[in-house]
């Protein structure tokens, strides 16, 4: 694929670590302006080239940097306005709520034995005790006096582990008006209990949620399955995809009549893919509910990634050391029944990049942390491209650390695609670079990108925002 270089504009510097980057028009404006969510639970907005307060949530947030060193995938993690939020000034939050830590799913870190069937076959018990947090998705309203409120909450889930519930998690469908949200599996490693592939777990799917709907439930249970959700929650939600590991959230592309879809599934140790897909047949919960009821499986129809029996393009694999050779490593497919009982049933990605690739022109990804369509005219050898961010490309070397930005194509078939490295042209010094996060305006003719200099969240106002200019 042809070689592109752009450069990074500045827009705002010292900023938390952001999680969100898209443009709306805010009420009585002409113009779009950039919102900026960060992890913290601060948003902001650009308008007029000044930088404004949005909301601040941060008491509701869960306390974060105090694990992992500071890293941490927990907090602010989804915004999304309304398609008519000029006129009814509604928007829509992800986060994991303050004082609702818990100990978690287990008690000991997790890995898989293809040689020990107690690991495969483990089952989440005790959840009501067992469990790290509790995410809240959450409609509120910009009132007219310009100040932000909440009106209800929509969902109350409790996660297994303190990583993977989505990042930019939350975008409205053109194609149904629908709220899209976009979980991870809950977290650890390997998907422990398989709630990726279970048709009553919330984790690890792609829900929509007809906000057009009242539950009439404003303050709904905290759950963890669809069949614990109230009959008049259920009947708003419908299942578009399962099989997710860890989601950097969903984009839309019109392709004449039809929107293309595209998903980045975070891998476990060999390979980050994005997926597209343009038809899919949603799946309401409420049927799903009634054929697990008469234990009658649904034929399912939504979409499947393949996780956590596939990882990309390979079976999940267990990667150890060569006892003979302490260069090389062995690989073990880790779920050999899962991977043969998904391997009809998943879609094949659209491009996959690999964390250890010697090819020429490639690179050592980490994680895939955003993707977006590009329609724009500016970059003429990028329009109707799909551009992705890696966290940071996985060098042998010593810091500062690098974010990798690339490039692929949607193509008609369902074969894999090639992709390439967009060059950048910016100096970011001694300092180290984590591309965090991407972003778009409304018409996806301006794409955004999110900086940081830490890989932990608790290293304050080390974030820039960029623009991907020619």
């Amino acid at each position: 694929m042809k070689k592109i270089k752009v450069s990074l504009q500045p827009i705002v510097k010292n900023i938390d670590l952001p999680t969100v980057l898209k443009t709306t028009i805010m009420p009585g404006d002409s113009s779009e302006s950039l919102f900026i969510a960060t992890q913290v639970g601060r948003i902001f907005y650009i308008s007029k080239g000044a930088i404004n307060t949005f909301l601040d949530i941060r008491p509701r947030i869960i306390e974060l940097g105090t694990s992992s060193g500071g890293y941490n995938e927990r907090g602010l993690l989804g915004l999304a306005f309304h398609p008519a939020f000029y006129y009814n000034g509604l928007f829509y939050l992800h986060y994991s709520v303050a004082g609702t830590q818990g100990p978690g799913a287990l008690s000991k870190p997790f890995k898989p034995n293809p040689c020990d069937i107690e690991t495969l076959n483990l089952k989440w018990t005790n959840r009501d005790t067992k469990y790290d947090h509790i995410d809240t998705v959450e409609e509120w309203v910009l009132q007219p006096n310009g100040q932000p409120k909440k009106i209800r909450t929509l969902l109350n889930l409790r996660r297994p582990f303190l990583n993977h519930n989505g990042v930019n998690s939350l975008n409205f469908s053109p194609e149904t008006g629908k709220l899209v949200l976009t979980t991870g599996d809950g977290g650890s490693g390997y998907d422990p209990f398989n709630l990726s592939q279970d048709n009553m777990e919330i984790c690890g799917k792609i829900i929509e949620i007809d906000v057009n709907k009242n539950s009439l439930i404003n303050d709904p249970p905290v759950v963890t399955r669809f069949d614990e959700l109230p009959i008049s929650i259920q009947e708003t939600l419908t299942v578009m995809a399962k099989g997710v590991r860890n989601i950097p959230g969903i984009s839309f592309q019109k392709f004449y009549n039809q929107y293309i879809k595209y998903v980045g599934n975070v891998g476990q140790d060999l390979v980050e893919s994005v997926f597209s897909f343009v038809n899919y047949r949603p799946m309401p919960v409420t049927n799903l509910v009634q054929s697990h009821l008469k234990s009658q499986p649904e034929q399912e129809k939504f979409i499947n990634f393949g996780w956590r029996g596939w990882e990309g393009t390979l079976p999940t694999s267990l990667i150890g050391d060569c006892s003979e050779s302490p260069t090389l490593n062995e690989i073990t497919i880790t779920y050999y029944n899962e991977a043969v009982k998904t391997s009809s049933q998943r879609i094949s990605p659209l491009a996959c990049y690999f964390h250890k690739d010697s090819r020429p022109d490639k690179f050592d990804g980490s994680a895939l942390t955003g993707v977006q369509p590009y329609m724009g005219n500016n970059i003429p050898d990028l329009t109707g491209s799909v551009v992705f961010t890696d966290f940071a490309q996985n060098e042998e070397s010593k810091p500062p650390v690098k974010g990798v930005l690339a490039y692929t194509k949607s193509t008609k078939d369902s074969k894999l695609n090639d992709f390439s490295v967009i060059e950048t042209d910016y100096d970011f010094g001694s300092e180290s670079a984590y591309y965090v996060c991407l972003g778009a305006n409304m018409n996806q003719t301006r794409l955004y990108l999110g900086v940081y200099a830490s890989a932990n969240v608790a290293d304050f106002g080390k974030g820039t925002i960029f623009e991907i200019v020619p």
